[in-house]
């Protein structure tokens, strides 16, 4: 017998938005997350008993975030005059850049892979099936994005001197 769908929203709601917050980034998320659970709202009663709920509720997110960005990529924003870019010299890495951005510069394989296995909590044989291919090439993908990641959140190195003043 399947559960109710409550109890489905609140056993993989959270992994479900963490993915969608890693796909589409943190402003709108929440959108692409009630956009999937309204799918699957109206098909989970067709799911058969022995499915993998998780693997299927990040299979509609996923879709569900490819449709939003190929509608905000559509979308004009009109402005009266592009804005300056801040100067970011002497901030740290985390003010300068932050991991929803980080993410959105890895190629798509990547950041999917980050998002399923880090951030959704599927394993890397549940992420090939979602994204079709083998559990080594999902787990490649995943380890390429996590360097890429570290690369792009890592500050410039600190010398002690520079720390401190003073050669110890």
């Amino acid at each position: 017998m399947q559960r109710a769908f409550d109890h489905v929203v609140t056993a993989h709601g959270g992994a479900v938005l963490r993915v969608c917050r890693a796909l589409v980034g943190p402003d709108d998320a929440d959108d692409v997350w009630a956009e999937t659970f309204v799918s699957a709202m109206r098909a989970y009663p067709e799911l058969p008993q022995d499915a993998n709920v998780e693997a299927w509720l990040v299979t509609i997110a996923r879709r569900k975030g490819i449709d939003h960005l190929r509608a905000r990529a559509r979308r004009a924003l009109p402005v009266e005059a592009v804005p300056e870019r801040a100067d970011t010299t002497g901030l740290g890495a985390a003010e300068r850049l932050d991991l929803y951005a980080a993410l959105a510069t890895l190629p798509t394989r990547q950041r999917e892979c980050v998002a399923f296995h880090h951030l959704g909590g599927l394993p890397y044989a549940e992420v090939a099936a979602v994204l079709g291919g083998t559990e080594a090439a999902a787990r490649r993908a995943a380890a390429d994005g996590v360097r890429a990641l570290r690369a792009a959140l890592a500050g410039p190195v600190t010398t002690d001197e520079e720390v401190y003043g003073a050669r110890l």
